[in-house]
């Protein structure tokens, strides 16, 4: 049984990647959220109430996870320490984490400087991470995704939540694939 925990769970994506992630058998999902009144409960799904701005919160939920999948808003950086030093000191390493497409643009938006300091943070982390750059999500219901590899342009068109789920769900059962990666996603 994969013991994956989901940080950021009531998020747009995050609910769908739950949703992908709940129809795999060997995977135990823990949902840990702010407002977790949204979440329910099933056989393999657990939530945990917490704050990832609060170190003992993001501790407790780490402990005993395999994969630590991040999907967050907000100050990026303060919550990407606060993972990665839970995930060291309970021996947990891997990790996926969601970050935004043009993060490596030059001049860099102001709004994408959080996401570039998620990833910066990560990849420094000594952690076996997989950084997610996604172009715009979609509602679209349909799996095509392609890859680039950060260095090469970003290349594709606004993507479908779906599409990115698929993907992590891959990562889950495959967790050696695309260790130490920082990858753009997006529509072909």
């Amino acid at each position: 049984m994969k013991k994956v925990l989901i940080i950021g769970a009531t998020g747009s994506l995050a609910t769908v990647v739950t949703e992908q992630l709940k129809k795999q058998a060997d995977v135990q999902l823990t949902l840990f959220a702010r407002n977790i009144n949204s979440l329910s409960k099933s056989n393999n799904v657990s939530i945990i109430q917490g704050d990832a701005m609060n170190y003992n919160d993001v501790k407790n939920a780490v402990a005993g996870q395999e994969i630590v999948y991040v999907n967050l808003a907000g100050n990026l950086e303060a919550m990407a320490k606060n993972i990665i030093k839970a995930m060291q000191e309970t021996g947990v390493k891997r990790i996926i984490a969601i970050s935004s497409i043009g993060i490596y643009d030059i001049p860099l938006k102001s709004i994408l400087k959080p996401y570039r300091a998620l990833a910066d943070v990560i990849e420094a982390s000594g952690l076996d991470y997989t950084i997610l750059r996604p172009d715009w999500f979609t509602n679209a219901d349909e799996v095509n995704y392609a890859l680039t590899k950060k260095g090469q342009p970003e290349t594709g068109s606004a993507i479908s939540r779906k599409s990115i789920a698929a993907f992590i769900g891959t990562l889950i059962q495959n967790p050696q694939l695309h260790i130490n990666e920082n990858v753009g996603i997006s529509k072909p």
